[in-house]
């Protein structure tokens, strides 16, 4: 990586306003962060944190989607003139997958900015090095992993080589080995360009080695606290915990259980084996045999791309398996049938609800208050008690504020929030959650975590893909570790209980 200078940032007097809320996302916002500063931001869940990374990227939009307040800078600049010296990494990474191919993909941005041809080809193969993405240019992106595809959109970013390196939850889908691996990379990328780097993280330890500067958003506007990283975490250790903030060495309080008596299986698999079906398809985890019981928790972990999404979708009744067998037991099935994707859409509501590792792909209308309703109007429940539901998970899960929002402007931790709590409101018998922590601050996980675990101990199930050791802790009663083969590259895996 060839060395640049780094970007300066100024904010003075920031605010953004989406359309359509009573609330700014952002408000008196005063910020400098000097030339070649590793900066950590931190903040409760929807105090802004994804929204300034945004503004700093040019990419809020015009007067038609918000109103801006104040200035925001960089190099004594408005962001949308700088934005080939600015690279930014979503906490969406499927929404900035642009073309078919790995390779073309990371190049993409350096075409932009008219990096020459050969230069472009040497910096995407060593934006893939530095990331650990080892995979040839002309692999798919179609085939990725969430994971997978995280690392695309953070070698994307780099191979631009920016002034200003802006990071949004750049390790939430990762397994641990990969946390590890893409933060490592970033610091190199950023000792060795000199580039300032602004990285937005709820779980704080992983990135203390690398930053040299915590700014913490305040919840209701402007900076809660500015500093070293051991002056604010350290000093400010009681007040960040009631913020939300995720402060290392703070123990969180699993939920108490009173565990139901199970009263037997609800989805049986026998040598499954999981993947895509078609022409091209192939099997990405295979020789898996499970037993999904009623009032438990099955935790699903292991390495990115080993096929754990794959498996939920499939145990979901919305893959059919490339070859095995997945049969439900008349306890879930109850008059339905034994293979789940056959089911029809209204009989899967009540028995399997599904929360997709993008929130995104499953919204459908143009507020959170309606969003909730669909299902349950869905299933013809009385308008009144569909009502009653919809206003307690509002409060239940801290979104009672933004009921007349539109699901699209919510913080990456609110839109995760409101997935889960959709799936919950038709109440069906088995959830199906993939990721169902990411974005969240302690104190929503605490709050999320300790629902889903009266949930079960009323007598329903979850299964959950999870690189979250806190969440496998409070709430796992049996675990499968899915383990990527190394012969298939990117990602055939097999299953070990544990």
């Amino acid at each position: 990586m060839t060395a640049s200078s780094g970007a300066r940032v100024d904010a003075r007097g920031w605010g953004w306003r989406h359309a359509g809320r009573l609330r700014p996302a952002v408000s008196e916002l005063d910020l400098v962060i000097e030339p070649g500063e590793r900066v950590l931001v931190l903040g409760a869940s929807g105090a802004g944190k994804s929204t300034l990374l945004a503004g700093l990227a040019g990419v809020l939009g015009g007067d038609d989607e918000g109103d801006a307040r104040g200035e925001l800078l960089v190099d004594g600049r408005p962001p949308a003139e700088q934005r080939g010296r600015v690279g930014l990494v979503l906490q969406d990474p499927d929404s900035q997958v642009v073309l078919a191919r790995v390779g073309d993909d990371v190049a993409f941005g350096c075409e932009n900015i008219g990096v020459p041809r050969d230069e472009t080809w040497r910096r995407v193969d060593d934006a893939l090095d530095a990331v650990g993405l080892d995979l040839p240019r002309s692999w798919p992106t179609a085939q990725l992993s969430g994971g997978q595809k995280q690392r695309l959109a953070l070698a994307g970013a780099l191979a631009m080589r920016p002034g200003l390196v802006l990071l949004d939850e750049p390790t939430a889908n990762l397994d641990p080995e990969g946390v590890v691996e893409v933060r490592d990379a970033v610091a190199r990328v950023a000792e060795r360009t000199g580039a300032t780097l602004v990285v937005v993280e709820h779980r704080v330890s992983v990135w203390l080695p690398v930053v040299d500067r915590v700014v913490v958003l305040a919840a209701g506007g402007g900076v809660l606290a500015d500093g070293a990283p051991e002056e604010v975490l350290d000093r400010q250790r009681g007040r960040l915990t009631e913020a939300g903030v995720w402060v290392p060495g703070v123990a969180l309080e699993p939920p108490v259980r009173r565990r139901a008596s199970s009263r037997g299986p609800l989805l049986e698999a026998t040598a499954l084996a999981v993947g895509h079906r078609g022409p091209r398809g192939r099997a990405v985890a295979s020789n898996l045999d499970l037993t999904i019981h009623d009032a438990r928790t099955l935790a699903v972990t292991g390495a990115n791309g080993a096929g754990k999404s794959t498996l939920a979708l499939t145990l979901a009744g919305l893959l059919a398996p490339v070859s095995g067998e997945l049969r439900a037991t008349a306890e879930l099935a109850a008059g339905a049938g034994a293979v789940p994707v056959r089911w029809r859409s209204r009989e899967l509501l009540t028995r399997v609800g599904t929360v997709f590792q993008d929130p995104e792909h499953q919204f459908l209308t143009p507020t959170v208050r309606r969003e909730l309703a669909v299902g349950p109007e869905a299933l013809g429940e009385p308008a009144a008690q569909v009502a009653e539901r919809v206003d307690e998970l509002l409060a239940r899960l801290r979104l009672d504020h933004l009921a007349g929002a539109n699901p699209f402007t919510l913080s990456g931790g609110e839109k995760r929030r409101l997935s889960v709590a959709t799936v919950l409101a038709s109440r069906p018998r088995l959830l199906v959650l993939d990721e169902p922590t990411f974005g969240q601050d302690a104190r929503t996980w605490r709050e999320l975590v300790a629902l889903l675990a009266a949930l079960v101990d009323e007598g329903r199930s979850v299964v959950a893909v999870t690189h979250d050791a806190e969440f496998v802790a409070a709430l796992a009663d049996d675990v499968v570790v899915l383990e990527r083969q190394p012969s298939a590259g990117a990602g055939a895996g097999a299953g070990a209980a544990a």
